[in-house]
């Protein structure tokens, strides 16, 4: 650990951030956390059923309106690197309220970057952004893919990655991006498909599953990802792009029945087909040589034992885990 380095990680509520302040503290490091809302359950933040040897300090900051308060957290603080998850991040529902996606993901998104670009101590900014800006990719894709969004919510993060490339060619901003394939692992929110599948199956409930699950992802534990974040953090190029991604492709029903065939359940008892939603890309195949060679990255953690830790998870926070909300809430 480097002694200077102290990381600002905003949305911090989000499974990612909750992950890497978790992977942060692990190492021995003291981690600011910041997010919109309260802090979330302890059962969705890793950092608080773990014991580790650093801490995490949480601050309800949210970036639409409290750039004041961020302003001055950044002067008394003074983090060396912020990693920002912030961002409206649901796909589907980006079409009921697209003008939501696009102030908090761009308008207030460039607002952030405005602040930074002016604050002296940044040394690194890391930008969580997504595949999605890439569209349905047609065979493994490098970073270096062009831009083809397919939904509101993928203009809107394609958006602010572009404004952020003009901040890097005019003000030498110090900002790198990381774009990882479909994370999952213990403390996912409950609307994703890993632990839906789980809670439901667990609980005698029916899926419903989109179209029947064809389209195709890599899964990826999120601690892999939490460490490929931390080492482009630390020595990733400035102004570049990076993929975190295993190789591993699945159909969204095989992950499916693999999840069920670990609890002892069968698809067609735990499953209902229904419609396709609205512009969901076909595959994301993300090409991630730039990683594993600039930063000697690997990812380490199976989708069979991944799903085994979910599960686990799953069973230890069952009682609690009944009474959290299930569906995605929105919140503009």
């Amino acid at each position: 650990m480097a002694t200077h380095e102290k990381f600002l990680i905003l949305g911090s509520n989000s499974f990612s951030g909750a992950t890497l302040a978790d992977h942060l503290a692990a190492g021995g490091h003291d981690v600011l956390a910041a997010s919109r809302s309260e802090e979330a359950h302890p059962a969705f933040l890793p950092y608080r059923w773990q014991a580790r040897p650093g801490r995490v300090r949480f601050m309800r900051i949210d970036h639409n309106h409290d750039l004041a308060e961020l302003k001055a957290l950044l002067a008394a603080e003074r983090p060396t690197h912020v990693v920002n998850f912030a961002a409206q991040s649901m796909v589907g529902e980006s079409w009921l309220h697209p003008d939501h996606w696009m102030m908090t993901n761009v308008v207030s998104t460039v607002r952030l970057h405005e602040l930074l670009r002016n604050y002296d101590g940044l040394e690194r900014y890391v930008h969580v952004t997504t595949p999605e800006v890439y569209g349905s990719t047609d065979g493994w894709v490098t970073e270096t893919a062009p831009f083809n969004p397919s939904t509101p919510y993928a203009v809107s993060r394609a958006a602010a990655d572009m404004s952020l490339r003009t901040y890097f060619a005019h003000y030498g901003f110090p900002v790198v991006f990381t774009r990882a394939a479909n994370v999952y692992g213990p403390g996912q929110q409950l609307y994703r498909i890993v632990p839906r599948t789980i809670i439901a199956a667990m609980g005698g409930e029916k899926l419903r599953l989109d179209g029947g699950g064809k389209s195709v992802r890599v899964f990826i534990h999120m601690s892999d990802v939490a460490d490929a974040t931390l080492k482009i953090a630390r020595g990733g190029r400035l102004g570049e792009a990076y993929h975190i991604s295993g190789y591993e492709l699945v159909s969204i029903r095989t992950l499916v029945e693999t999840i069920l065939k670990q609890l002892g359940k069968s698809f067609e008892e735990c499953v209902e087909v229904g419609p396709e939603r609205p512009g969901k890309d076909t595959a994301y195949m993300l090409d991630t040589t730039k990683l594993r060679t600039e930063l000697g990255w690997r990812d380490t953690i199976s989708l069979e034992r991944g799903i085994d830790d979910v599960i686990r998870w799953a069973e230890r926070f069952r009682n609690e885990l009944a009474k959290l909300p299930a569906k995605y809430v929105h919140k503009p």
